[in-house]
């Protein structure tokens, strides 16, 4: 039944809003909990490591169980997996020097990572450069230069997938500059200086989707404790946000709530996440096909 690798991606391909679960601290990341959660009702995985435990003997454990608690319901041989990356999108030479996390976590097989505290085009441009083989050439001379991820990240990953090393090293390349690309990378836009830069980040080529992150946008603005409703200059960045997306063709993620879901959907929000009664409302309303 399933199109292609990333659930995520084939849902949005068709205009359709996905819904993740996930905790953004402590996720368990062992065997056994991977094949339970390989029936999730949720799209995709979030895994948290911006603030979690950095454990790839845990992740690579984890997404064995997906595959062998798989296929999902759907067809796909796992639930997507999104990683939150612990570097911080300040600048260029902060991404390159922390570029071995990006590939250590991309050999474990998951499918798409989110870069926090996205501040400048620069951070952005490297980001989609260290995730990417060289051999893919879309972009290169437009915004890009070729990808640095090397030979053998491929090893393992290729098994999680389930196929050939050749078409892992061609497919594991960001959709959608990649129309055949199956990973999504992410951008958080959290402080003042991510705001500031929002239309030139979110324009470079390979962004997937990219969310306003409320929690430390408030305290960059000077909000202590976290307003129970945005005021004007955060209300004023997530539409910043929300029209980059529009205008660059990529998703918007953005909470939703049983009473603004339907809202949320309307506005243009493509991802959320959700709890298995909201996604459930969400997928009724948009009419939604694909097998939970």
């Amino acid at each position: 039944m399933a199109k292609r690798i990333n659930r995520a991606i084939e849902l949005l391909e068709q205009d359709q809003p996905v819904y993740y679960t996930g905790a953004h601290t402590g996720h368990i990341l062992t065997y056994e909990q991977g094949k339970k959660d390989a029936k999730t009702y949720a799209d995709y995985i979030n895994v948290g490591m911006e603030h979690g435990c950095y454990d790839m003997t845990g992740l690579a454990n984890y997404m064995k169980g997906l595959v062998d608690g798989g296929p999902t319901n759907s067809g796909h041989r796992t639930p997507a997996v999104i990683v939150e990356l612990p570097v911080d999108g300040t600048n260029e030479d902060v991404i390159r020097a922390n570029a071995w996390q990006m590939r250590q976590i991309l050999g474990r097989g998951v499918h798409g990572l989110l870069l926090c505290m996205a501040q400048s085009a620069d951070a952005v441009r490297t980001f989609v450069e260290e995730c990417r083989y060289p051999i893919n050439r879309l972009g290169i001379g437009e915004g890009l230069e070729e990808g640095r991820r090397g030979v053998g990240s491929e090893a393992d990953a290729m098994h999680i997938w389930g196929c050939s090393r050749d078409e892992y090293l061609r497919k594991c390349d960001p959709w959608p500059l990649n129309p055949d690309g199956e990973i999504l990378l992410g951008l958080k836009i959290e402080n003042v200086r991510g705001v500031s830069n929002t239309e030139q980040s979110l324009s470079v080529p390979g962004v997937g989707f990219a969310e306003m992150g409320p929690g430390d946008l408030s305290m960059s603005m000077g909000f202590y404790p976290r307003p129970t409703e945005l005021p004007p200059e955060m209300v004023a960045a997530r539409e910043r946000v929300k029209n980059a997306c529009k205008a660059n063709g990529i998703a918007f993620l953005s909470g939703g709530t049983a009473e603004n879901l339907k809202e949320r959907i309307d506005e243009g929000m493509r991802i959320s996440g959700a709890s298995e009664e909201i996604a459930t409302a969400g997928r009724e309303y948009t009419k939604r096909t694909m097998p939970v």
